[in-house]
């Protein structure tokens, strides 16, 4: 890892935050943010959230559900465990169907909200990252109409580029309502943003 990106990163405000209030990752204000623009995480729900690890939105999840809701992280890698009942973290592909079939087990109920940070490996090569995030993306999707209640909202991270426009239209023909987001914590070289479709239609993932 370069060491002019860890030095920038040291200087980072959200960086420094997060290690104030004990946050795993700066990743957990972006989703804070997000959350007090949109309003769609309230005390009580149930969230999952794909691609955990290190556990800075599960963490960011749990403040805003408090003690009634549920918290279920999902990553490749075991998180390390944290000390609520009321937060399960499992290992889990969300590329592999049978993902889905984990999470509704655990589940206590239909989820609120369906939360996805995930990103591979970044390779450096742009094509080759853009569309390997799509295609979580992709999977995220499937993923949240099938474990979503009817009112149910769904946060994905994505990044700019060709493919981008073919997975709105995805998004759209999913859900009711989608809303593009780029929260203050996102750097603003960054090219991720974050797409947050409301109140999934049944049966039309991928139609149109």
């Amino acid at each position: 890892m370069p060491k002019a990106w860890i030095q920038d990163r040291k200087k980072d405000y959200y960086y420094k935050k997060a290690k104030q209030e004990n946050y795993r990752s700066r990743a957990s204000f972006k989703l804070l943010q997000a959350v007090e623009k949109y309003g769609f995480i309230k005390a009580g729900d149930c969230v999952v959230d794909l691609g955990a690890a290190p556990g800075g939105w599960v963490q960011a999840a749990k403040k805003l559900v408090g003690t009634r809701g549920f918290v279920l992280g999902v990553d490749l890698k075991p998180v390390e465990p944290f000390p609520y009942r009321n937060v399960v973290t499992v290992v889990g592909d969300l590329t592999e169907p049978e993902t889905s079939d984990q999470i509704r087990e655990i589940l206590p109920r239909k989820a609120d909200a369906v939360l996805s940070d995930a990103s591979q490996n970044i390779s450096g090569i742009w094509e080759v990252d853009h569309a390997c995030q799509i295609d979580l993306a992709l999977h995220a999707l499937t993923i949240a109409i099938d474990v979503l209640k009817p009112s149910g909202k769904f946060l994905v991270k994505v990044f700019q580029g060709d493919l981008l426009d073919d997975f709105i239209g995805k998004m759209k023909a999913s859900f009711e309502v989608v809303r593009v987001i780029k929260p203050k914590a996102s750097r603003s070289k960054s090219s991720e943003i974050f797409l947050l479709g409301i109140r999934p239609k049944r049966g039309h993932i991928g139609s149109e």
